[in-house]
C-alpha cells in the first residue's frame, strides 16, 4: 500500500514538473519573439534658408521593450555657484530611446537635448559660460527601413533650424 502511494506520488510529481516546464517554455517563446532587437541611426540636420548646412550622425542598438537606453557625447563645464562650491553641467548631445510594441505596432519614444556654448556675438556681457539649449522629444509609429523626422526646432537668434530625423533597422 506504501509502496502504491509514493509511486502515485512520484508520477503525479513528474506530471506536474513537466507541465510546468511545457509552460515556461512556451513563455520563452513568446517573450523571445516580443524582445527585438534594433538599429537607430539618428540624423541632426542644421538647416539655414532651407538648406542643409550640416549634419551629425548619431547611431545605438536598442532592444524592444527596455527602458530608456541613451547615448551621450560632450563635456562637463565647471561652473562656481557660491564661493567655494562648483556645480558641473553637461553640454553637448543627449539622445535617449525607447521602443515599445504598442497593439501590434512599433512605438519609439525619443528625448534629445543639445546644448553648445554661445558665440562671441550670440553673448551677453556675463562672465559665466553662456549655453545654447534645443530639446525634441516625440512618440511615434515606426517602420523599420523608412526615416521619420522626430521633430523640427528653430533657432531664435538666427534663421537655422535643427531637425530630428531616425531610421530604424531589425538586427539579426
Amino acid at each position: 500500500m506504501f509502496r502504491r502511494a509514493m509511486i502515485g506520488l512520484l508520477a503525479l510529481g513528474v506530471y506536474f514538473w513537466w507541465g510546468f516546464g511545457a509552460a515556461t517554455a512556451q513563455e520563452r517563446t513568446d517573450s523571445e519573439k516580443a524582445q527585438s532587437a534594433y538599429r537607430l541611426d539618428f540624423s541632426l540636420s542644421e538647416l539655414e534658408d532651407g538648406k542643409k548646412i550640416n549634419t551629425r550622425q548619431y547611431a545605438m542598438n536598442l532592444v524592444e521593450g527596455i527602458q530608456f537606453q541613451e547615448l551621450k557625447i560632450g563635456t562637463r563645464v565647471p561652473v562656481e555657484m557660491k564661493q567655494g562650491e562648483v556645480q558641473y553641467l553637461d553640454v553637448g548631445t543627449n539622445i535617449s530611446a525607447r521602443l515599445q510594441d504598442v497593439k501590434s505596432a512599433l512605438e519609439l519614444e525619443v528625448r534629445a537635448d543639445l546644448s553648445n556654448f554661445a558665440t562671441v556675438d550670440q553673448e551677453q556681457k556675463s562672465t559665466m559660460p553662456v549655453l545654447r539649449q534645443l530639446r525634441i522629444s516625440g512618440t511615434t509609429i515606426v517602420t523599420t527601413g523608412k526615416p521619420i523626422v522626430i521633430g523640427v526646432v528653430d533657432d531664435p537668434n538666427s534663421k537655422r533650424q535643427f531637425q530630428l530625423e531616425v531610421t530604424m533597422t531589425k538586427l539579426k
